[in-house]
């Protein structure tokens, strides 16, 4: 995810947040031990927040960091300890899954498509 939708996506988790837990924006800035206009910045997905100041988000605003960045599952383990999303794939097509998470949509998509009409193709003898 490229930097700029990244600090918009977690812009938008965090103002969805504040606003359910019935915060202002002064009261999570000041919580979290930023200024406000920092963290104004932080929302309209003008700045992103350093790690330290991350995780002080998290807490205040009651979510996950992944929920913040906008990781999913197959993205990322749950821990330390568990097997990596692709774990359990034969080591060629945990490369090629590695390598696919750096692309963007429009190549992931355009591979998609060629994935398919292989996989339509008729198998030659």
């Amino acid at each position: 995810m490229e930097y700029e939708r990244l600090s918009k996506t977690l812009g938008q988790v965090a103002r969805l947040a504040r606003e359910r837990l019935g915060l202002t924006q002064a009261q999570v800035a000041h919580q979290t031990g930023i200024a406000p206009n920092v963290y104004g910045r932080i929302e309209r997905g003008h700045m992103m927040p350093a790690v330290p100041t991350l995780r002080r988000l998290a807490v205040v605003l009651g979510l996950s960091a992944d929920v913040l960045l906008a990781l999913t599952p197959a993205e990322v383990a749950p821990t330390v300890d568990a097997p990596t999303p692709e774990g359990n794939l034969p080591p060629e097509l945990r490369q090629t899954v590695r390598m696919l998470r750096g692309w963007p949509a429009g190549r992931v998509k355009l591979l998609n498509r060629i994935l398919r009409s292989i996989e339509n193709a008729p198998e030659e003898e």
